[in-house]
């Protein structure tokens, strides 16, 4: 018997051609998870809420594979009736032509138009379909990685995206409460490894300096404008590992977050770590958003 999210055959489930791909969409899930020592990184959905909320709102397993869009949105042709929700970044959402919901299931029928608008708000959407997108896994996931180019390219205009076996009925919300993407960027920071590296001072000075979102940002880290980070002493680290929400500082002294797509291994010494729980704010966070770091002392 088939799971949901397994692998279809072709003619056996429905299908998503892909009408208009957007800036940037990929194929997420939550990641994969457990192979950092080989060297993969993680990827997976930026913003794990929004695609665990958009999930649940179909039916599917948490980790079921969704569409993270990149302000831009998308539209899908369904080759058969499939049930779909959007979530992540506000957006307008249209069944060939007609307003649909946002945050909420949506039905649309065999040969409709899906279109996901412009983010109003934010920076990432997720649409997730029940079923969930049944490209082949690699290494356990099924996330599209930008790093290293692992899993399914980021979509382009005629891609046909299959869709797994409809889950087994369950009770689905009607809405399932997200926050709204930030106004302004509050990041805490657990200091350490590299800490040591840097002049107290200037430690102490980053909770009160303002920063902004750098629009060079993307999937792999979150980069900042501001005032530098000095350092107090010179040379640089052999590689060392690196973690979700490490921050290093290079050599212009603005922090760096990394995020899904980040590299396991890095040299420039890590100021400190955002907590996980912290990163799905920043995932929203638009170029020029204002940043702060709260440190925090002690586990």
């Amino acid at each position: 018997m088939a799971e949901p999210g397994d692998v279809a055959e072709p003619g056996d489930v429905a299908e998503l051609e892909v009408v208009r791909p957007g800036p940037l969409t990929t194929v997420q899930d939550l990641g994969r998870r457990g192979v950092a020592h080989l060297g993969v990184p993680r990827a997976g959905a930026l913003d794990e809420p929004a695609l665990r909320a958009a999930n649940r709102l179909v039916g599917n397993e948490p980790d079921a594979a969704a569409l993270e869009t990149t302000l831009g949105g998308v539209a899908l042709r369904a080759s058969r009736p499939v049930t779909v929700a959007v979530t992540g970044a506000p957006s307008a959402v249209r069944v060939d032509g007609r307003a649909a919901a946002w945050g909420a299931p949506v039905s649309v029928p065999a040969g409709a138009l899906v279109e996901v608008g412009a983010a109003t708000h934010g920076v990432r959407g997720y649409l997730a379909v029940a079923g969930g997108i049944a490209v082949p896994p690699v290494l356990g996931s099924r996330s599209a990685d930008l790093l290293s180019g692992l899993g399914p390219a980021p979509l382009a205009t005629g891609d046909r995206l299959p869709v797994g076996p409809p889950p087994q009925p369950r009770p689905t919300p009607d809405l399932v409460p997200l926050p709204a993407p930030p106004a302004e960027l509050v990041l805490r920071l657990h200091l350490g490894p590299r800490a040591d590296w840097f002049e107290p001072r200037a430690v102490a000075w980053l909770a009160r300096d303002h920063y902004r979102v750098a629009p060079a940002s993307n999937r792999i880290a979150l980069r900042t404008e501001g005032p530098a980070v000095t350092r107090s002493r010179g040379g640089e680290l052999p590689s060392e590992g690196m973690v979700l929400g490490a921050v290093q500082i290079p050599p212009d002294g603005l922090p760096v977050v990394f995020l899904a797509d980040h590299p396991t291994t890095g040299g420039y010494p890590v100021l400190g770590v955002v907590p996980p729980a912290d990163l799905a704010a920043a995932a929203q966070a638009r170029p020029g958003t204002p940043l702060r770091f709260v440190l925090l002392r002690g586990r």
